[in-house]
């Protein structure tokens, strides 16, 4: 019945409430008179005066109601400042029917009864239309007295804050839009001023107090009518590209447009209201983001021992999130930085309590060039699936320590991988990035090194290590190979510490200007969850030296992308055509080792998988001894700092790579000063 009654024309509810209403005004009469007379005396002597009353009370109350406004709000969405508009209207609706009484002089009525019915009338309307909307939200009514109690203080606070923070509109006028709007009126950050609608019967009604407005025809006229100074999404069930859509429309009003914090972190109390944020940067890519497949996602994780290197870091953290809600028999935190393994400690701790959970999770101190420590730890615990996050990813920065880039990036994933071969671990997957295809930067060049080294060891069914004593072996001695390799390649994820976002919206924040390298460059983004899930899935259809690619979508100009947070910062662009702009847009130049744009695949061979989103790659590779030998001589020029010999090697043996820049090393003694970049080796 309650979902008939939901599903019926706007006309026929308001049909239902007018009756309600009526009922509930000669419900009121009933009471009142018997109340004040005593039912004999009530029947005896004021039996005409009520009769005429039954048709005088609902012929001049209606109106008066209608006019106030009363049918205009949903009951499911009745916010609690309707109780003030109630008493209100029916003070009114009775002394306008006791006049008419007194100057007609049509009949006596005492003053008591009349008291008596402007209590009740009161009383009634506002049960009836808790009652409806607690039935209605599919509660029970027994509580009806509770919230009628609860009401006068939450209309006192809405009054303390009417003058108090910032006027919004709230774009959605469904269940999470009203949330929201409940939760701003609690606040002093938030006024909440009207809702924004793409649902044209919605127009006009009045929910929670607030009156909803038709999206289409013009936002500049709601705006000035309501005087909102932000809008704030609440749509949380639309599409990417339909949420891009809306953010694109709202571009246009000028007002900075922020997005709400998840209602289940509201409720939950993990988020507060003032963690408002700026519209996901998402949104205005307008990038689908694609649903995992269980099958894939769950199968090297549940009920398994997990371990993620770099655990603390942006994609390392993300992945400890995904593995966490998949229910891994244990997850092992791994992280060289303290301060960034407490803090997602604390974060997996917290999922833990919430939700409930029953996953033992281990959080170890450690870095991936200590051989040693790594196979410890995977044996310890019986390591079966390891994903393995851990890098230096920020190409100045590698560009300018090359040693270190190399050590961590080339060297420590062959230690990982190496301790887990030692250790017998099931599955290992490398978080890669399309800088390796290609490179033009040292770091690019050392994931691709790094994938060669997978590559090599997958096709080895026993192997000789690489610095085979401190794994504990002698030189030449064989080790059993059964673990499987996967790489797994993509792009920029939004939000990553190596993220243009964080850097652009600072720079907004502080009044610009915001800096782009050039005018030209573009690249790849997807979301952090959506790549991590995307990496668990391709590590499951992994069958040893599998090199996965990533959907990424269409590449993205740097410069757009700037130009449309500022807008929805409330901001314009500062430029030629708008000199008085707020923000201006830079240009620097390339930095060292940068490219204009990002690939994905070396070359042609590429086929298809099981997920519609991930791709497999063939590509060349050095054979395990060869890499070897080629490893000694890489690493062979890193402790003299000889960065140019370095660099000559990375060009004989990494498929791609050119170097766009001279050897910009802190550490590095130039003997000449170069002019071009070296050829030598291509």
């Amino acid at each position: 019945m309650r979902n008939q009654l939901l599903s019926l024309p706007r006309y026929k509810k308001r049909i239902i409430t007018l009756a309600l209403d009526t009922l509930s005004i000669w419900g009121a009469l009933v009471l009142a008179f018997s109340v004040r007379l005593g039912w004999d005396e009530f029947i005896q002597r004021y039996q005409a005066t009520f009769f005429m009353l039954v048709w005088v009370a609902p012929v001049v109350s209606l109106p008066i109601y209608i006019r106030f406004g009363l049918y205009r709000a949903v009951l499911r969405y009745m916010s609690h400042q309707v109780l003030l508009t109630i008493l209100k209207a029916t003070l009114i609706a009775v002394l306008a029917m006791m006049a008419g009484f007194y100057l007609l002089n049509v009949g006596n009525i005492p003053r008591g009864v009349t008291v008596l019915y402007l209590c009740f009338s009161g009383l009634l309307l506002g049960l009836t239309r808790y009652g409806a909307r607690q039935w209605l939200k599919g509660y029970n009514l027994k509580d009806i007295g509770q919230i009628l109690l609860s009401l006068q203080p939450e209309v006192v606070q809405k009054k303390n804050h009417d003058k108090n923070g910032i006027p919004v509109l709230i774009y959605g006028a469904g269940e999470a839009g009203v949330q929201l709007a409940e939760a701003l009126i609690k606040s002093r950050e938030y006024r909440p001023v009207g809702f924004l609608d793409d649902s044209e019967a919605l127009s006009g009604r009045v929910i929670v107090g607030k009156r909803v407005y038709f999206s289409e025809p013009s936002l500049n006229q709601v705006i000035s009518e309501t005087g909102a100074e932000e809008v704030l999404l609440a749509i949380p069930s639309l599409s990417r590209s339909e949420r891009a859509r809306i953010v694109r429309k709202l571009e246009t009003t000028g007002l900075p447009v922020k997005t709400m914090p998840g209602m289940s972190d509201l409720a939950s109390g993990r988020l507060k209201i003032q963690e408002i944020q700026a519209v996901d940067i998402a949104d205005v890519l307008g990038r689908e983001e694609v649903q995992p497949i269980p099958e894939l996602i769950d199968q090297h994780i549940a009920n398994k021992v997990v371990m993620v290197t770099g655990a603390g870091g942006s994609i390392g953290s993300e992945m400890v999130r995904q593995a966490l809600l998949r229910l891994p028999k244990m997850l092992i935190l791994f992280e060289h930085s303290e301060f960034n393994l407490y803090s997602i400690d604390q974060e997996v701790q917290r999922t833990i309590r919430v939700k409930g959970l029953s996953v033992q999770v281990v959080t170890l101190l450690g870095s991936i060039n200590d051989p040693g420590r790594m196979v410890d730890v995977m044996r310890t615990y019986g390591v079966d699936t390891l994903y393995h996050a851990a890098a230096y990813k920020h190409v100045p920065i590698v560009q300018h320590n090359v040693s270190q880039g190399l050590r961590n990036n080339v060297l420590g994933t062959l230690y990982t991988a190496q301790a887990a071969i030692v250790a017998q671990v099931k599955n290992f997957v490398l978080i890669s990035t399309d800088k390796a295809v290609r490179p033009t930067n040292v770091m690019g060049a050392s994931k691709r090194l790094a994938e060669m080294v997978l590559q090599a060891l997958s096709q080895e069914s026993s192997i000789a290590l690489y610095h085979p004593s401190i794994f504990g072996y002698q030189a030449g001695e064989k080790v059993s190979n059964n673990t499987i390799f996967t790489m797994v390649r993509f792009g920029n994820v939004l939000g990553s510490s190596g993220s243009v976002i964080p850097v652009f919206r600072e720079q907004i924040r502080t009044g610009g200007p915001i800096t782009v390298t050039h005018p030209e460059i573009n690249r790849y983004f997807m979301s952090i969850p959506e790549a991590a899930q995307l990496v668990i899935q391709a590590g499951a259809m992994g069958t040893g030296g599998d090199v996965f690619v990533l959907e990424m979508g269409e590449p993205v100009k740097i410069v757009d992308l700037a130009r449309r947070m500022i807008v929805l910062s409330g901001l314009s662009v500062k430029d030629e055509q708008t000199p008085d702009g707020d923000i201006e847009i830079t240009f620097s130049g390339l930095r060292p080792g940068e490219k204009l744009y990002e690939e994905l695949l070396i070359g042609e061979s590429v086929t298809g998988t099981d997920h519609p989103k991930i791709s497999r790659a063939y590509e060349e590779f050095l054979a395990w001894e060869a890499l070897k030998t080629v490893l000694d001589e890489i690493t062979g020029t890193l402790q003299g700092h000889n960065y140019k010999v370095t660099r000559e090697l990375l060009l004989r043996y990494v498929n791609g790579y050119q170097p766009s820049s001279v050897v910009v090393d802190w550490l590095y003694k130039q003997a000449e000063h170069e002019v071009e970049v070296d050829s030598v080796g291509r």
